[in-house]
């Protein structure tokens, strides 16, 4: 089984301009990202897809392996099903390109499932994480998942699912790890598949995938990731960087 990573990488960002090119402790950004994912020893092989020149120049100036995109695209799946329809490949993992401290167990987690699967029912692979806190679960920009009794995604929202009509049951509530481990056929699909209502009201890709009857597992995980999304997270990592 062939298992790639591959770290979708765009130039602009709506609340963070050039974000993957700052400097993080005399490497940029998405260079941080890129040789992390390598040094997990996961992966059979590790590309950056970009629509920037600038950020594939980095990656192959430091004897790295990216791939241009050829159109543009509206979600991270579509530039990596675009990038990899031409390789060689089982399993494609989904690493983020603002995540330069990459933590090797929950992507693990996700490949497993898959070593798992002998009957390939699986087509992606994700992960959840419990909270407990009322502001973070009614926090729209916490993505909230339901699962079945096999750990199969029933549904993903930033509306609190379930609604608590009754508060007595207990019922967990989990938030959406946007970690992902797919088939390369469930990608290929995804590409040639058109947005129906739910993906376009909740603006969530994942809903493509079960709109159109892909089975998602999800894997519970106490996984945080540190991303960067602003100028101060920025901040924040390099003081992380020296404190390691």
């Amino acid at each position: 089984m062939k298992i790639i990573a591959v770290i979708p990488a765009r130039y602009a960002s709506t609340r963070f301009p050039a974000k993957l090119m700052q400097d993080l402790g005399g490497k940029t950004v998405i260079l941080r990202t890129y040789q992390a994912a390598i040094q997990t020893n996961l992966f059979d092989d590790v590309f950056v897809v970009t629509d920037s020149d600038i950020i594939f120049d980095e990656i192959v100036s430091n004897g790295g392996k990216a791939i241009m995109s050829i159109k543009e695209h509206e979600s991270g799946s579509d530039r990596i099903a675009e990038a990899i329809q031409n390789l060689e490949v089982d399993i494609v993992v989904n690493v983020q390109g603002d995540e330069p401290f990459i933590d090797a167990e929950p992507l693990a987690k996700v490949i497993e499932v898959f070593r798992n699967d002998s009957d390939k029912k699986v087509d992606l692979a994700s992960l959840m994480r419990e909270i407990k806190d009322e502001t973070e679960i009614n926090n729209p920009n916490n993505v909230k998942v339901v699962v079945d009794q096999s750990g199969f995604a029933l549904y993903f929202s930033r509306s609190v699912i379930p609604y608590p009509r009754d508060a007595a049951v207990g019922v967990r509530y989990f938030q959406h790890i946007g970690i992902y481990a797919f088939r390369k056929q469930a990608l290929l699909d995804f590409y040639s598949l058109p947005m129906k209502s739910l993906e376009a009201s909740e603006k969530l890709e994942q809903l493509r995938y079960l709109e159109f009857g892909k089975c998602i597992k999800m894997v519970e995980t106490t996984h945080v990731g540190i991303g960067i999304d602003t100028p101060e997270d920025l901040e924040k990592a390099r003081v992380l960087l020296l404190s390691k």
